[in-house]
């Protein structure tokens, strides 16, 4: 019998697939009711840097990787496709291509969210006697109104991350695009929008409300691209895609592509999709995931928290009715900086790090400042080593890498209790650096609260799993996905945080010498 073909008289599929795709690597996880996973695949995706700074992806190596996971996948777990009752997609944010409506063809490969090309256009921008008039405006406005739909602008900076201004670069260098553009013949799309775009063989154009509020062009308050930034930045608000719910039912796969067409149940974004798989539904429930980068994401339920400098809302996911906002705090190189540390040989493999941390008493003065991708405050920011000296061994050198993302964890945290003006409640970490009890140790130490860690770390692919189960009526509703969370550790503070006080305004000290290089 075909692999797609479904058997006479069989029964109703009985397992959703949830896919993310991430920075480094795609990864397919195949569930049945009781969220247990039934079969798995993974693929690399290779960045390409065609220029120093620039990174991109190949859309057509993307396309295939995230094909092919699927189908091992569901090979792997001995299933035939016509017992999936749903396909979650959970994807990198901020990472987009723009191509030709009329045609597919893309006008160039994939442009990263870690890509720097737009630095000199975003510190241009943010010095700007421009930036400054809107800054005293909407300050103003802010201050006679009190309402914090104003107050983002009034703190308004631009940075490499945002798609805002790499898109604004691709209108000024790719001639195409830009013609295109003028004539109403231009896609944009993040991972999410393109992905669904193929599925459906053109079928379907559209993205949702976590992918969207992650690009820095779509406005949370009003919950619509913002046409002032567009013309602000000289962006047709033409190319955007149509916002859906998160979980929801975008149609189904070309039959071609597995044989039989799946449903497509939930798209959503990485960071959002953890946050659902974590099950942090309450409003002061907080997520922690350190993966490529690190990021601090606190449910704020109904309320739409303003920017704040270091932290910035976002719509988590919306279901119907509901929407449920987010405050998010992100920091680069947290996985970078270790799988950088290997690939120059400081270890052979990932699991010997906390030991090799721990076999010292501390880091010998040795800090760490990282700076491989993009600062969201400084794009310039070098990464170092400081503090060497000739006893200095490699132990020291990981101990120092390690130390530096439970630094930030904490100055991340500090912020966040500072400016979020609701009681924090739960913290669940996930993402392959969580698997470092060093550093969670270290992390729960210096922030005083107790971390869970769950058995599965991949909650990108559970979140969207999830939100497909929803949609298809796989699962009941979200009390039913809270009873099927396992957890596989607790850290409990052991040490207090005045205990690294000096280690820590030492690192504050090396971060300072590395601005602005």
């Amino acid at each position: 019998m075909p692999c797609g073909q479904q058997e006479s008289g069989a029964r109703p599929a009985r397992y959703v697939v949830g896919v993310d795709v991430g920075s480094t690597v795609v990864k397919c996880h195949v569930y049945d009711r009781t969220a247990a996973v039934r079969g798995s695949s993974s693929g690399k995706v290779e960045s390409l840097y065609p220029r120093p700074g620039w990174v991109e992806l190949d859309p057509e190596v993307l396309w295939s990787q995230f094909v092919g996971v699927i189908k091992e996948a569901v090979q792997a777990a001995g299933l035939h496709m016509w017992q999936i009752a749903g396909l979650g997609i959970s994807t990198q944010r901020a990472t987009f291509i723009t191509w030709n409506k009329r045609t597919g063809k893309p006008f160039h490969n994939f442009i990263s969210w870690q890509d720097l090309r737009s630095a000199e256009l975003v510190n241009s921008w943010n010095k700007s006697l421009l930036l400054k008039v809107i800054h005293v405006i909407f300050t103003v406005l802010h201050f006679l109104t009190g309402n914090d739909r104003y107050l983002a602008p009034s703190f308004l900076t631009f940075s490499t991350q945002q798609t805002s201004m790499k898109l604004s670069w691709v209108f000024k260098n790719i001639h195409e695009a830009e013609e295109a553009a003028k004539k109403n013949n231009c896609c944009f799309g993040t991972v999410d929008t393109w992905l669904l775009y193929r599925l459906t063989k053109g079928s379907v154009y559209a993205t949702d409300y976590s992918n969207a509020s992650a690009t820095g062009v779509f406005e949370p308050f009003t919950k619509c691209w913002n046409p002032t930034l567009c013309n602000l930045l000289s962006i047709p608000i033409s190319i955007y895609p149509p916002v859906k719910d998160t979980s929801f039912n975008f149609g189904s796969t070309d039959s071609e592509i597995f044989g039989v067409p799946i449903p497509i149940m939930a798209v959503v974004a990485d960071q959002q999709s953890a946050m659902f798989g974590e099950c942090c539904f309450h409003p002061g429930d907080v997520k922690l995931t350190m993966g490529t980068g690190g990021f601090w994401n606190v449910n704020t339920g109904e309320q739409l928290f303003a920017s704040r400098r270091d932290l910035y809302p976002l719509i988590g996911w919306k279901i119907g009715e509901e929407v449920v906002y987010l405050t998010e705090g992100c920091m680069s190189d947290v996985g970078t900086a270790i799988k950088w540390a290997q690939d120059i040989n400081l270890f052979t493999n990932v699991d010997e790090t906390a030991k090799m941390a721990r076999s010292i008493v501390d880091s010998q003065g040795v800090c760490f400042v990282p700076g491989f991708q993009v600062s969201v405050n400084d794009p310039y920011l070098c990464a170092s080593f400081m503090g060497l000296k000739p006893s200095t061994t490699r132990n020291h050198l990981v101990r120092a890498i390690l130390e530096s993302v439970a630094f930030r964890n904490k100055r991340l945290y500090d912020i966040i209790v500072k400016k979020v003006r609701i009681p924090l409640q739960t913290i669940r970490a996930d993402g392959g650096v969580s698997n470092n009890s060093f550093v969670m140790q270290m992390t729960s130490d210096l922030i005083n609260k107790k971390i869970e860690k769950p058995a599965n770390t991949d909650m990108s692919s559970l979140g969207a799993a999830f939100l497909a189960g929803l949609a298809s009526g796989f699962w009941a509703d979200k009390e039913q996905l809270k009873k099927l969370r396992r957890i596989e550790a607790v850290f409990e503070p052991q040490k207090g945080s005045e205990e690294y006080k000096p280690a820590m305004d030492t690192w504050l000290q090396a971060m300072k010498h590395s601005l602005h290089w």
